[in-house]
C-alpha cells in the first residue's frame, strides 16, 4: 500500500528521469524502493526516508528531526539514513530504486555508480558534492556499493512521500514507532520488460 495514497515508490521510479543513465525495462525490476528527503528550516531541520518492496509492501518509514546547516546537507543525510536502513533489512544481492527531489544527488548517485563500473572513463561522470556534508557522502557511496546494482531517480518534492515527513518531523514522530519489517518482494514472478511511454524511445545502456 503507499503511503499517503499516492503511487507506489516502482510507479514513481518507472515514470522518472534517471540522470546520466538512459532508462531501459531492466532498471524498473528493483527488489527495493528507497525515497528520502531532507529539510532545513531556522528552526531546526528533518529527515524523512520510505521503504517500500516492488510489490508496494512497506518496509519502513522514518520522520527524524535533525540540525542540518543547509538543505543540500539535508538532503544527503536523509539518503545516508535511508541506505543504512534498508542495508539492514535487506539482502546484500537486491536491485535498489532511490527516489530523491534533489537533482544534484540523484546526478551524483548515478555518476559514482557508472564511475565505479567504468573505472578508466571516471571523468565522464563528474561529481560536485557540498564540502559541508561532510563523511556522509563517503557513507553514501559505501552503501551504494554494498547493493547488487543501484539507479537514482529525480521525482518532485510534490510527490516524494518521504517530503512531508522530513519537513514536520513533530507532527509525523509517530512513524518511527512503527515494528521494524524485513519483508522480501515476492519472486517466481516473470514480467514481461515493456517500458512506460515516456521511456519507450529512449536508448537501453545499463
Amino acid at each position: 500500500m503507499a503511503a499517503y495514497g499516492r503511487p507506489t515508490l516502482r510507479d514513481l521510479f518507472d515514470e522518472a528521469p534517471t540522470p546520466h543513465i538512459a532508462h531501459p525495462p531492466a532498471t524498473h525490476h528493483r527488489d527495493f524502493y528507497l525515497a528520502t528527503d531532507g529539510s532545513f528550516r531556522n528552526s531546526g531541520g528533518g529527515l524523512g526516508v520510505v521503504i517500500e518492496t516492488r510489490d508496494g509492501e512497506r518496509v519502513s518509514r522514518l520522520s527524524v528531526p535533525d540540525d542540518v546547516p543547509d538543505n543540500n546537507v539535508a538532503e544527503y543525510r536523509a539518503l545516508h539514513l535511508g541506505l543504512d536502513v534498508l542495508a539492514a533489512r535487506s539482502p546484500p544481492d537486491a536491485r535498489i530504486g532511490v527516489l530523491v527531489d534533489h537533482d544534484q544527488l540523484a546526478a551524483n548517485v548515478n555518476a559514482a555508480l557508472l564511475a565505479a563500473s567504468e573505472p578508466r572513463h571516471s571523468g565522464r561522470y563528474p561529481v560536485s558534492v557540498p564540502h559541508t556534508t561532510g563523511l556522509h557522502w563517503r557513507g553514501i557511496r559505501a552503501r551504494l556499493h554494498g547493493f547488487d546494482a543501484v539507479r537514482a531517480a529525480r521525482i518532485p518534492s510534490d510527490y516524494n512521500p518521504a517530503h512531508p515527513l522530513a519537513n514536520a518531523p513533530e507532527q509525523y514522530r509517530h512513524v518511527n514507532e512503527e515494528p521494524d519489517r524485513c519483508l522480501l518482494p515476492e519472486t517466481g514472478q516473470t514480467e514481461e520488460q515493456i517500458p512506460p511511454p515516456s521511456r519507450a524511445n529512449r536508448g537501453a545502456s545499463d
